[in-house]
């Protein structure tokens, strides 16, 4: 074996494993969602499997010629990694708990086995290169340095190039084709002409599974996999789902219709504590454009500035939810911390605080140097209202409200009784003034459009946030904290 072609494999298969490392966050996103717990969950097991393939690798490597070795584990690698995500599509939906155990189980059903084949190469090719005991020290300090340089290239390319210009499927296709192909390329040079037929057919069976079995997604954006479903109770609905979360709802023919309890909260909100006519609004989130075409039919002359994250979204909230290019709207694309820097201060009639990754608030979205922000942001009556999602025993919706009303004069939590008692969770609205919040009339509010919620404030508030600690930049364990099921 040349040292350049040695060099390549080494190269290949280290990077090979990085892209697969990667895209798992996006294949197993539909299923348990983009969170710390995720790539924790993603790292932890591919490590476990380049650690172990390597161990692996290396005893093979001393017990087998290892030249005719590298052609079967080349095709296996690249054949698993085909196969991986038709097998995150087969069991995701049994993972929708998206606890610990089920990311990792998910995670090593899909990519521990790629990750170990694939990283026995190095071991292997170490044990061909070196001619010389003396220079053992220098031949595997130089391969692993390879390793290390193709895992970053694998890294880079991917994060910053791969994901923004095609979907999952084919960038795993790529990978697993040259694997295979490399793979070919070695059995026939071990002298094993005629085994090499064998991947090929293996490869193909694999490929097929890999577009036969379609996954959740409609399209896969550079941070979610999104899909729009018709309501089938209202033919004129749309659904916006983003992962696992149901996202978005737009009634194509009344842009005025809010289909989920949350905005429909917000609405008694807006309806109770803004004045009539037109507003200023600045939105943390912009999802499937719903909010801003509520405002635009039910305020004329209201003004929009959304922070949206992904321009995918924005993308599809124009082809298929009903949005489209208006003066009243400015979208700024780009994460919101950084985005909200860039927004006047005190120029906003009201804030709006709806983004997620997963069912969760982004965590630098929910520290008390954010909330800060979004305060210099609104006029001295201005308000903010935010949806969150949890669970009992409601660790996150406690710790963010305490979060809000360190900052705030006047924060009300707005929930059905059973919520606020911790005997159930949902989405909770959580609204912070530093001018006057009349929870009496909120409650009126819903009561006349037929709602059951409570507005919380004051003490009740101190009450239902107790022992909870304010989250900062420093520390913000939301992923920890947050209850994802009500079981």
């Amino acid at each position: 074996m040349s040292p350049w072609t040695a060099r390549a494999l080494v190269f290949l298969t280290s990077a090979a494993v990085l892209v697969l490392e990667i895209l798992a966050g996006r294949l197993l996103a539909p299923y348990v969602g983009v969170t710390l717990e995720t790539f924790t969950g993603i790292i932890g097991t591919v490590l476990a499997g380049i650690s172990l393939g390597a161990w692996l690798g290396g005893m093979a490597a001393d017990r087998l010629d290892p030249r005719r070795l590298l052609g079967p584990v080349l095709v296996a690698g690249g054949v698993l990694a085909m196969l991986a995500p038709p097998i995150v599509t087969w069991f995701g939906p049994g993972a929708r708990a998206a606890g610990p155990t089920e990311i990792v189980t998910l995670t090593a059903l899909a990519f521990f086995a790629p990750a170990l084949v694939l990283s026995m190469v190095t071991p292997m090719v170490v044990k061909i290169r070196l001619h010389d005991l003396s220079e053992t020290g220098t031949v595997v300090g130089r391969y692993s340095a390879i390793g290390t340089a193709g895992a970053i290239f694998g890294t880079f390319v991917t994060g910053f190039l791969l994901i923004a210009t095609l979907p999952s499927r084919p960038i795993v296709f790529g990978v697993g084709g040259a694997l295979v192909v490399s793979g070919v390329v070695a059995w026939v040079a071990g002298g094993d002409r005629g085994a090499a037929t064998v991947p090929l057919f293996l490869a193909v069976a694999a490929g097929a599974a890999l577009f036969v079995v379609d996954g959740p997604c409609d399209t896969e954006t550079a941070y979610f996999c999104a899909r729009v479903e018709v309501d089938p109770n209202r033919p004129s609905g749309r659904v916006l789902f983003l992962d696992t979360l149901r996202h978005s709802y737009v009634d194509l023919d009344d842009p005025a219709h809010l289909e989920f309890r949350y905005a429909r909260v917000m609405d008694d909100v807006f309806t109770a504590v803004l004045p009539a006519g037109p507003v200023d609004v600045l939105y943390i989130g912009g999802g499937g454009l719903s909010l801003p075409q509520y405002f635009d039919a039910t305020r004329p002359g209201s003004t929009n500035t959304v922070l949206e994250l992904d321009p995918g979204i924005v993308e599809i909230a124009s082809q298929d939810l009903g949005f489209t290019d208006r003066p009243s709207t400015t979208i700024v694309t780009g994460d919101a911390r950084l985005g909200i820097a860039e927004t006047p201060k005190a120029a906003f009639d009201l804030v709006i605080g709806d983004a997620f990754g997963g069912p969760a608030v982004p965590w630098h979205l929910t520290t008390r140097e954010f909330v800060e922000d979004i305060r210099a942001r609104l006029r001295p009556d201005g308000i903010y209202a935010l949806n969150l999602i949890d669970y009992p025993p409601l660790g996150f919706a406690r710790a963010e409200i305490a979060t809000i009303d360190a900052v705030f004069s006047n924060v009300l939590v707005i929930a059905p009784d059973t919520y606020l008692s911790g005997d159930q969770g949902g989405n909770f609205v959580v609204v912070a003034s530093d001018g006057t919040l009349d929870p009496a009339a909120i409650e009126a509010a819903t009561s006349q459009r037929g709602g059951r919620e409570t507005a919380l404030g004051g003490a009740g508030v101190v009450t239902f946030v107790a022992g909870a600690r304010v989250l900062t930049d420093d520390f913000a364990p939301v992923d920890q904290l947050i209850t994802r099921s009500g079981g």
